[in-house]
């Protein structure tokens, strides 16, 4: 499964893969995030933090999924990706790199 989401400033394009396909419920899985910027060069050494939730239930994630590895040409490993229920679930991926910051929001449903 491959999605795509922009950052509401323009300034990254994150797009990512899950090890799993379909994203189960309750089954510890990782990401592999492909970060961009707005003109698809890759950001090869940006500081990225992964958080999100259930905003109709008003909690986070279960787990606190990270970037375990930077794999180089912009992608970079997120492990500890987990959903413990379905429903409308949020990833925030923060990415940091040549003195920009922007939060790109990606909409899942499980």
């Amino acid at each position: 499964m491959v999605m795509s989401a922009l950052a509401e400033s323009d300034a990254f394009q994150v797009t990512y893969s899950s090890a799993i396909n379909p994203i189960a419920i309750n089954k510890m899985h990782e990401w592999i995030l492909d970060i961009k910027t707005s003109d698809g060069t890759p950001v090869t050494d940006a500081e990225v933090v992964i958080n999100g939730g259930m905003p109709a239930h008003n909690h986070g994630l279960p787990t606190s999924p990270k970037v375990t590895q930077n794999l180089g040409q912009g992608k970079y490993r997120v492990e500890g990706v987990r959903f413990h229920m379905s429903g409308y679930w949020e990833m925030r991926v923060t990415v940091k790199a040549n003195g920009i910051e922007a939060t790109v929001a990606i909409s899942l449903e499980r």
